[in-house]
């Protein structure tokens, strides 16, 4: 009975803790060919397509997209570089929790987003502006 205790306890435990970062190779085998939209505090935040190769599309959901790619660096962070800011890689790391990612920005502002929908469909990208 004891060692019943134990378990139960050990495995209790072990679902409270964090779930480890995703190294790039798992982030890519979740990701890759699908649409993810990420939230932050209950509000929609942006979308991103991951494409073969390591490509990306993002968007703030306002039809504008910024095409990029991504790449694991040290201690598990995923590092975005989009074409409007080559010089400024994005860093996150990326758990599993619940069903969908948590991200987590790197950065100074400790950002937290999660996944809120995950699909198959590409984005809705408008072209450039046209002037008349």
């Amino acid at each position: 009975m004891r060692l019943i205790q134990s378990l139960f306890f050990a495995l209790f435990i072990g679902s409270l803790a964090h779930a480890q970062p995703m190294t790039g190779e798992q982030f890519e085998s979740y990701v890759e060919g699908k649409t993810l939209y990420f939230a932050s505090e209950g509000v929609d935040y942006g979308a991103e397509d991951y494409l073969s190769n390591r490509r990306v599309r993002w968007s703030f959901l306002d039809g504008e997209c910024q095409e990029g790619y991504w790449y694991e660096a040290p201690e598990t962070q995923i590092c975005f570089v989009y074409d409007k800011r080559p010089d400024d890689p994005q860093c996150w790391t990326f758990e599993q929790r619940g069903g969908g990612l948590i991200a987590t920005f790197t950065g100074e502002s400790g950002r937290v987003l999660y996944e809120a929908r995950r699909t198959d469909a590409p984005l809705m990208c408008l072209g450039p502006e046209v002037g008349v």
